[in-house]
């Protein structure tokens, strides 16, 4: 458990180690950012409170749900990650730090423990389901928020890989590139995908893996009366439509929404209800790999400033509707939409305006391209105030126990 003195080593959006002291230093934000606790959460349903299964934890709108569920509402259950430990050349991912901080924020009294597993695999769902039964019973709410580039089939053992990419004609659009610390706005140009890259992107990200995680609650007998689920899904501008929901993760969201509706149906007869939820706009390690994303939250956020919510916010808006303290807010799709801040009409024009006219030459001027080079960062430990990175740290990190 030697200190080590550690760099950034990144290229880009990618960062190939992870700062411990920032990670940590970033769940002590979102904690803090977080709703104070809520005594008797409505929707307990004993004197112990909820149990929640958050598959996705470790980072993202995932990370943010499992804070608000510990720390405004102390609720019981599991968060599912599958995070890469430490090894001699590079330090752990930064999910791991980030999950061992949110252990230690939920205190030695919590009763949430983390397992470091491919929420994909059938191992993992057996394990998490024998941790379930055997230290809380019937489970209250689920949220499902995993991104991953590829998936194995649990019955085949195929391997399906995710691609980016649009479908029935090319992609061409503006893209934000980094060269060192300096901005730029580049060109893209993408081939459609053929449709098999379009079905392994589905069978990927779409909504099978997350009905399997429902049966297999519901096998076990651990589903209880009033369960709700969630999975986290999205929409965006008409800007990266062709990219986003016209391409093909919007036909694995498609798919994701589709598995809601069947959810929807099978959990009627315990009083239960499946939802995707809408969030906004966000910088994490997901949304980063998109292209054109980038250039479009950087102009988003120039237009909104301190108005673009953060993950935080978002998760706290879900809890309350989740939990009943709020109404569901729901489209004509039946999903519950946490970003209308974000698609407000008169938000979309400027944002629309500011996207005709990003050039390089004026980015400084219409896009917030500092403050989006940061939050990739901070993804990783790395740009965070008050954070030591000139001195050795302690890389060496254990999972929380229990898990």
């Amino acid at each position: 458990m030697a200190l080590r003195e550690i760099k950034p080593g990144n290229r880009g959006f990618l960062y190939v180690n992870a700062h411990p002291a920032g990670c940590a230093a970033v769940v002590d934000e979102l904690w803090q950012r977080t709703p104070a606790p809520t005594p008797d959460p409505a929707g307990a349903a004993d004197a112990d409170g909820p149990v929640a299964l958050v598959i996705g934890s470790s980072a993202g709108y995932g990370l943010a749900a499992t804070v608000t569920a510990l720390r405004t509402y102390g609720m019981r259950g599991l968060g599912v990650a599958f995070e890469a430990p430490e090894t001699e050349r590079r330090t752990a991912s930064a999910g791991w730090y980030r999950t061992a901080r949110t252990a230690e924020l939920a205190g030695r009294d919590g009763d949430f423990a983390f397992l470091n597993a491919d929420a994909f695999s059938t191992a993992a769902k057996q394990q998490a389901l024998d941790l379930l039964a055997a230290r809380y019973g019937r489970v209250d709410f689920l949220v499902y928020s995993v991104a991953a580039p590829r998936r194995t089939d649990p019955v085949t053992g195929e391997i399906h890989h995710s691609v980016i990419k649009p479908l029935g004609s090319a992609y061409r659009a503006k893209t934000l590139q980094f060269d060192g610390d300096a901005a730029h706005v580049g060109a893209l140009e993408l081939e459609p995908a053929t449709e098999a890259e379009r079905d392994a992107t589905v069978r990927v990200m779409g909504g099978a893996d997350w009905k399997l995680w429902i049966d297999a609650l519901a096998d076990r007998g651990l589903v209880r009366r009033g369960f709700h689920t969630v999975a986290l899904s999205y929409v965006g501008s008409e800007l990266t439509a062709p990219i986003y929901r016209a391409g093909t993760i919007g036909a694995a969201k498609q798919h994701l929404e589709d598995t809601a509706h069947r959810l929807q149906r099978d959990l009627a007869p315990l009083g239960g209800q499946a939802h995707t939820v809408v969030a906004g706009a966000a910088v994490t390690q997901a949304s980063t790999a998109i292209p054109s994303i980038a250039l479009y939250t950087t102009l988003l956020r120039a237009v909104l400033g301190d108005d673009f919510q953060s993950t935080a916010q978002q998760a706290a808006a879900l809890w309350r509707q989740l939990t009943g303290a709020a109404p569901l807010q729901l489209d004509e799709e039946q999903r519950i939409r946490l970003d209308g801040w974000e698609m407000d009409e008169k938000v979309q024009a400027a944002v629309h305006e500011r996207w005709t006219a990003a050039a390089t030459g004026t980015l400084a001027e219409l896009a917030d391209t500092e403050w989006f080079r940061a939050e990739v960062g901070r993804l990783y430990g790395w740009h965070v105030d008050g954070t030591d990175y000139d001195s050795p740290v302690q890389t060496t990190v254990a999972w929380p126990a229990g898990g």
